[in-house]
This record gives structure tokens, sequence and C-alpha cells, in this order.
């Protein structure tokens, strides 16, 4: 079941890449207490991910976060030295790259996309969400091959 406006985001483990290496981020640590925007892409350097969706977040950043928001958040099914070596390419300093490298989060969340035609296996299927305290209050999941719903812009119009 996909989760829904007013649910809880469920209890998860991501990756993230630090100086010391992969190191665990708790969904509590990313979601509790905090206002979150929150975007998912089905993979890393893949081309819409690389081109358009991930660098709107980057460009915008300033203006999403004098919007109350106190993280911008990328997911990908993807490890967290990927995640991270995406990150850097794209200059997403303001930017948590998170890591759900086994997809527990994705499927938890009822968002996985195959993308066995493409030789990708299970992702995630591409959506944003704002999430307030660990509390989902905004869920836009694209149509296949677009980046409306989820993009930047209009994650920053709603809030």
């Amino acid at each position: 079941m996909t989760i829904q406006v007013g649910d809880k985001v469920p209890e998860a483990n991501f990756k993230v890449m630090t100086a010391e290496g992969p190191q665990d981020l708790s969904s509590d640590d990313v979601f509790g207490g905090k206002k979150v925007v929150f975007f998912a892409v089905p993979g890393a350097f893949t081309p819409g991910c690389s081109i358009t969706h991930l660098p709107g977040f980057v460009v915008n950043s300033d203006a999403i976060k004098t919007k109350g928001v106190d993280t911008i958040a990328c997911m990908a099914v993807n490890d967290a030295f990927v995640m991270g070596a995406w990150g850097k390419a794209q200059n997403a300093d303001e930017i948590l790259m998170l890591a759900d490298g086994n997809g527990e989060f994705t499927s938890a969340l009822g968002l996985e996309l195959n993308a066995s035609g493409f030789g990708m296996g299970t992702r995630a299927t591409r959506f944003g969400m704002i999430v307030e305290n660990g509390t989902v209050s905004h869920l836009a999941i694209e149509a296949p091959g677009e980046i409306k719903v989820s993009s930047a812009e209009a994650i920053l119009e709603l809030l």
C-alpha cells in the first residue's frame, strides 16, 4: 500500500557518505521534529535525475529553506558511495543525499519502480514529499518519464 498524506513515514535506516565513510541515519534523524522536503529519484547519475531533478533543488535550495524547511533530502536506491559521489558532482552541498541501498524504505512507502527493463532492478518511483515532524503533508508521484509535480519549482510553490 502506498503512503498517503497524513501518514507517518515508516521507520528505516539510510546510509549517508561522510568523511569517515558510510554512516547510518535513521528516519527519525531525518524527519523527527523537522519540516523536510524529500524527493526520490530512480537512480543517481541517470539523465533526468542529473540534468533536471537534483539540479532544480540545488538551484532552489535557498528559496526552499526560506519557507521554513529544515532539510532538503534526496533519496535513491543506490549505495552511499554513489550518492556521495553524485552529490559532489552536482554541487549538492545543501542537499542531504540518502542511500536506500536495499530499497527497504522505498518498499515501506509502497513506491517501488520495476526498472528491470533498463537493467536497474527495483528502484524508487520518482516522487516528492513534504514531511512535517514525521507526517506526510504533501505527496506528489510522477507519471512515468516526467519531472513535473515533484520538481523543486512545483514543491516551492506549495510551501
